[in-house]
């Protein structure tokens, strides 16, 4: 499968359901300098904010040689309040200038009344929360003018009102907005672990068609819980869990996330060139 959501610009051409990795600090010389083989790059939106000359210029640099999309994590799309007119500016000003394949955000909240979390918070998966997420999606499609992909999050606590299972929730959510789902198979099994709720039966309420992109990530093991802290390896059930979206699903675009203790640059390629030997498998098996 391959994905374009926005034509124009060097790295708005389709995506094969090839893997790739984050654009973090620690490796930008080394994959400017080198352009190791990798599938397209995920940047942070809010890590290229502003003018600054050097990150603005490695962006074009890369564009043209890889795909690149552009992942949020404060438009806070779940808040009451709408999203900042200030961020979505810089969001909107970052998509012009390098045209990403894609934009994603969160499935989640992380602000009110001008008072920020560093967490990304959960939905209470009401008919108003959905409502209210659905009319701040449909604000930054409007000013982007192209779809986003919005992001199941790893949850720590549930709420007892919820009407909605999540998968029903993010069903109905592309359904009235128009937007897609990068779906994140760590928080996924994290999430299934720690709320006990069975991953594949989880999988068989997303649709298909409205997924645009994987995330596989590594957790921590607290013991009486998982921790989703993007800092090691993709653990063995989290692949076979993203086999099982592979064979139902189909290969998407998937992305390896590294955010903490980021190790040297052939270790993500590593767990990348896994990633894309799980959907070669899975599209022989397909055929």
């Amino acid at each position: 499968m391959s994905v374009r959501l926005k034509p124009a610009g060097c790295s708005a051409r389709p995506v094969p359901a090839v893997a790739g990795i984050g654009l973090r600090d620690p490796h930008f010389n080394e994959i400017d300098e080198q352009r190791p083989a990798i599938g397209w790059l995920e940047a942070h939106s809010e890590n290229f904010f502003g003018d600054e000359p050097r990150r603005q210029r490695l962006l074009e640099r890369l564009r043209c040689d890889y795909p690149l999309s552009f992942h949020g994590v404060g438009l806070s799309l779940g808040s009451v309040d709408p999203p900042d007119r200030g961020h979505l500016a810089e969001v909107r000003k970052l998509v012009a200038r390098h045209e990403p394949w894609i934009v994603s955000e969160h499935c989640s909240w992380s602000a009110s009344d001008g008072i920020h979390s560093n967490n990304l918070l959960p939905l209470p998966r009401t008919g108003e929360a959905l409502a209210v997420l659905c009319a701040h999606v449909s604000q930054v499609q409007d000013t982007l003018g192209r779809p986003i992909a919005l992001e199941n999050v790893s949850t720590y606590l549930e709420f007892e009102e919820a009407e909605f299972t999540e998968p029903e929730f993010l069903a109905e959510l592309t359904r009235r907005s128009g937007c897609r789902l990068l779906l994140d198979i760590n928080n996924i099994f994290v999430n299934a672990v720690n709320h006990r709720f069975d991953p594949v039966a989880y999988l068989a309420g997303i649709p298909a068609d409205a997924v645009v992109e994987y995330h596989l990530a590594g957790f921590e093991d607290r013991g009486h819980t998982l921790i989703d802290t993007h800092g090691q390896r993709v653990s063995e059930p989290v692949w076979v869990l993203y086999a099982e979206a592979l064979r139902r699903m189909g290969p998407r675009p998937t992305l390896i996330e590294w955010d903490a203790d980021i190790p040297e640059l052939a270790v993500l390629l590593d767990e990348m060139r896994r990633a894309d030997d799980a959907m070669t498998r899975a599209a022989l098996e397909h055929h």
